[in-house]
């Protein structure tokens, strides 16, 4: 077994926390949103077109999923009526995710659950920690996007 550093071996358990703190928000995130007929992912998706339409493209950079997940997401949500598809003027065929009201009513629902639960949790943190750990992976966020872009990077095996 290869021996790592300490700054290896904090940085791998940093990842692990994240890993298990991403599973335990999404089940938080899906029990706040199930009441308005979303998930997790309806809940982000409807948050990003929240502040203007925007193309698939551009919500699945913005939460950092891949298009093609941002595109299920977004067709169920149009299914459902929360959101619908609207011409783009910049782009002939990539059309625009734009809320309907429904989806804005059920957004609002869940943002009001959301705010009583952040408020009940973030009571029983450390508000100093809490910022400090927020700086810390926005640090590590941008060394790996960083890292991902560098051309010295080992390519990746298909």
């Amino acid at each position: 077994m290869t021996k790592l550093t300490a700054e290896a071996t904090a940085l791998s358990e940093l990842v692990i926390e994240v890993f298990r703190l991403n599973g335990l928000a999404l089940e938080a995130g899906d029990a706040l949103a199930r009441p308005a007929g979303l998930t997790s992912a309806r809940w982000q998706v409807l948050g990003v077109v929240d502040h203007g339409p925007a193309p698939v493209s551009n919500v699945a950079r913005t939460m950092g999923l891949t298009r093609q997940g941002v595109q299920q997401i977004a067709d169920a949500l149009e299914r459902e009526g929360f959101v619908e598809y609207v011409e783009n003027p910049h782009h002939r065929t990539a059309k625009l995710i734009s809320m309907t009201a429904a989806g804005r009513e059920a957004l609002r629902q869940v943002e009001a659950r959301h705010a009583a639960w952040a408020d009940r949790i973030g009571k029983r943190l450390d508000l100093s920690s809490l910022r400090a750990t927020v700086d810390a992976l926005r640090q590590a966020g941008r060394v790996l996007e960083e890292d991902a872009a560098s051309p010295t990077r080992p390519a990746r095996k298909a």
